[in-house]
């Protein structure tokens, strides 16, 4: 039987040109599988048909949007998660699912390899890659692009010798990537640092210097989960997608940062995250009205390694899982309504309720109907600070 190959296909140049170029180096038989998470542009059932036109022998398009958001993206909104307090995890959240339906496809068609179009100085070589090995450790990955030095020129030469269906003359400047949660954008003049962004960039969110009118919405959540915008029920996605479209006119959600990638270099990152950042504020807020303190302040720590373990590409490690059942415990009674202002490239929290809210307004008034006894805040910060004080008397005689 011949060897076969899955390929993760986008249906651009260098995964088009993958299909042949895998046939010619290994003899196997290439089956393409795309997968919608949120991406937009071009519609999927041209790409299927594109990858046949290729010379895939077989090629399959997964509707993955729903599964993305209520199972990658739900859980980052649940543990704030940033990178570097600024990146809200846009493509590391898409590369798990997609791994996960290469290996369900390997299992379906009875390949032993999967490949990708990733570069030797990516992240997404490492997310694609441990991913797959973590559900299915029996797999080989290879990546043409990366093990066989598939520059472009040479992508473009072989499309051209072979025909393929796809433009070959035309490049953007720019190398991006997209899904529901946001937008990713690097390379071209943005690799100066000191350049900055032009409109040309955005694709996702409104110029914010732009005068108009503000928005205002109030987003309903249920033990982390938001289920409603402005009263109307919605789905995880739907929320996202109501979000992108009014956070973004507004300007919302847009990052220029330096990041550290994986493989220790710093790269220059433009992000697009409306609806992404729009949640997280939101939760964020939410969870500062729902959750005990010292919860609180732990789970910060957890946000922060969560993160990590997800940019990394550790998606399906011991660790995340672990992380995750905290996260979950930490979220059960973030449950209420926030009313936020979008406006002028800025999501703004103005209003807050919950019944499950742990703010006492008889306890934080300084009006009549206080309700704290002031009397015992002497006692306390002296047995509090009382550690403090000995050192400090040990240290002044030294």
């Amino acid at each position: 039987m011949t060897e076969r190959v899955v390929l993760a296909y986008s249906g651009g140049l260098d995964t088009s040109v993958c299909i042949g170029w895998i046939a010619e180096e290994t003899g196997a038989e290439v089956i393409a599988v795309a997968v919608d998470v949120g991406q937009g542009g071009e519609d999927l059932e041209a790409i299927r048909k594109r990858a046949l036109a290729c010379g895939a022998v077989e090629a399959e398009v997964a509707d993955a949007r729903d599964e993305f958001a209520d199972e990658y993206c739900l859980p980052a909104i649940k543990a704030n998660a940033r990178y570097m307090d600024q990146y809200p995890l846009v493509s590391s959240l898409s590369r798990p699912v997609i791994a996960k339906h290469l290996v369900a496809a390997a299992k379906k068609h009875g390949a032993t390899t999967v490949a990708h179009g990733c570069t030797g100085k990516g992240n997404d070589q490492v997310r694609f890659e441990v991913g797959i090995a973590s559900l299915a450790p029996e797999l080989t990955c290879i990546a043409p692009v990366r093990d066989y030095a598939m520059t472009r020129d040479k992508a473009i030469a072989f499309a051209e010798a072979n025909s393929l269906p796809i433009a070959t003359t035309k490049k953007s400047p720019y190398s991006i990537d997209q899904n529901v949660f946001g937008r990713a954008v690097e390379t071209g003049f943005l690799e100066d640092i000191w350049n900055g962004p032009i409109e040309d960039v955005y694709e996702y969110t409104q110029d914010p210097a732009v005068p108009r009118e503000a928005d205002e919405v109030v987003i309903t959540f249920r033990s982390g989960v938001p289920v409603a915008l402005d009263g109307r029920p919605v789905t995880v996605l739907q929320a996202i997608e109501e979000l992108n479209r009014r956070a973004g006119a507004q300007g919302v959600g847009r990052i220029d940062m330096v990041e550290d990638r994986l493989v220790g270099i710093k790269s220059r990152e433009i992000y697009e995250a409306p609806g992404a950042i729009a949640l997280i504020t939101a939760h964020a807020e939410l969870e500062n009205v729902t959750v005990e303190r010292e919860l609180a302040r732990y789970k910060r720590q957890v946000e922060q390694r969560w993160a990590e373990l997800v940019y990394d590409g550790l998606w399906f490690s011991p660790l995340k899982r672990a992380l995750d059942g905290f996260v979950e415990e930490a979220n059960q009674y973030v449950s209420g309504d926030i009313r936020m202002t979008l406006h002028g490239g800025r999501a703004v929290v103005t209003g807050r309720r919950s019944d499950t809210s742990l703010y006492d307004f008889n306890l934080a008034t300084y009006d009549s109907g206080d309700t704290f006894d002031q009397s015992q805040a002497k006692g306390f910060i002296e047995i509090f600070g009382l550690s403090s004080k000995i050192a400090a008397g040990r240290d002044l005689t030294q």
